[in-house]
């Protein structure tokens, strides 16, 4: 999928207070404003910066910027009321709502990977504070992308959590039992299982050793299979939500590794290359 060109542009806080500047009757929503401001301030910078030096309150401030201008541009309001929602929700409102975003985007997994790091509390914190810095940083007179970062990392996050959750139904589904691994390299399942799809034998396979590997590729080129064909076999008994993933699997490797498992390039070094590209953390080793 294409992303959208990233465009810049001021915080929406600061298009909000500049906004704010025209009106005739602005001193008490100024005023308003300027405190609730001022006190999301201090507490960022209590919890996330320095609230003794000059220096942290001053990235305190950038941040509450950016995250009330995230929760803005995440609201889907039209342009120019960036005001209006201002006013009608509060800034302490606004940036709760720009945490929360924040958080449930840390709750995403970067990686199709998963480990029982994944779930320790002082990660979680550490992950939380780096998106926070990373997404909101927004200083009032610079351009400021955030926003469209936010979309590309719930883009980039959402589908790793769809290629975790494919790869943890094709290890519940393992020809000889459910694979129990805490850690779950989900790119590798997913490899394994459309590599071995080849051969049409009914099986799914998720994980594979050394050995199984070498059997694959002296199978595939003794038999010829029809690979098309155990490919459809293969997607007819995957749920609907996980067959586009597949697919695009099977259209990556259709004359790439599978030609090359076909040919007459050495066993041993096509073995290696689906070992070390492919297979992953998945693979059982066979062999000293």
């Amino acid at each position: 999928m294409q992303l959208a060109a990233i465009t810049k542009q001021s915080p929406q806080l600061i298009q909000a207070l500049e906004a704010l500047a025209q009106r005739a009757d602005c001193n008490e929503a100024a005023h308003t404003l300027i405190d609730e401001l001022s006190g999301i301030t201090v507490l960022v910078a209590r919890k996330f910066t320095n609230d003794k030096t000059a220096d942290g309150l001053q990235e305190a401030l950038y941040l509450t910027i950016g995250c009330i201008s995230l929760a803005i541009s995440q609201t889907n309001i039209q342009k120019n009321n960036e005001l209006s929602f201002l006013l009608q929700q509060g800034a302490e409102h606004a940036f709760q709502m720009g945490f929360r975003l924040i958080k449930e985007l840390s709750n995403l997994p970067y990686a199709a990977f998963v480990s029982d790091f994944d779930s320790d509390p002082i990660a979680k914190q550490r992950n939380i504070k780096a998106l926070f810095f990373e997404i909101c940083r927004a200083e009032p007179n610079s351009a400021w992308t955030g926003d469209q970062a936010y979309q590309k990392e719930l883009l980039v996050r959402n589908s790793n959590r769809d290629i975790i959750e494919c790869a943890k139904w094709l290890r519940k589904k393992h020809y000889a039992g459910s694979v129990k691994d805490n850690d779950l390299d989900a790119n590798a399942v997913i490899a394994i299982a459309v590599i071995f799809a080849i051969l049409g034998d009914g099986r799914i396979v998720a994980r594979a050793g050394q050995k199984e590997i070498e059997s694959l590729i002296l199978q595939a080129r003794a038999m010829q299979p029809d690979i098309e064909a155990g490919w459809n076999e293969f997607l007819k008994k995957v749920p609907p939500e996980y067959r586009p993933i597949l697919l695009e699997r099977i259209d990556a490797y259709r004359n790439t590794i599978v030609n090359k498992i076909l040919s007459k390039i050495k066993l041993k070094t096509v073995v290696t290359e689906i070992q070390n590209y492919y297979a992953g953390s998945e693979l059982d080793i066979d062999y000293p």
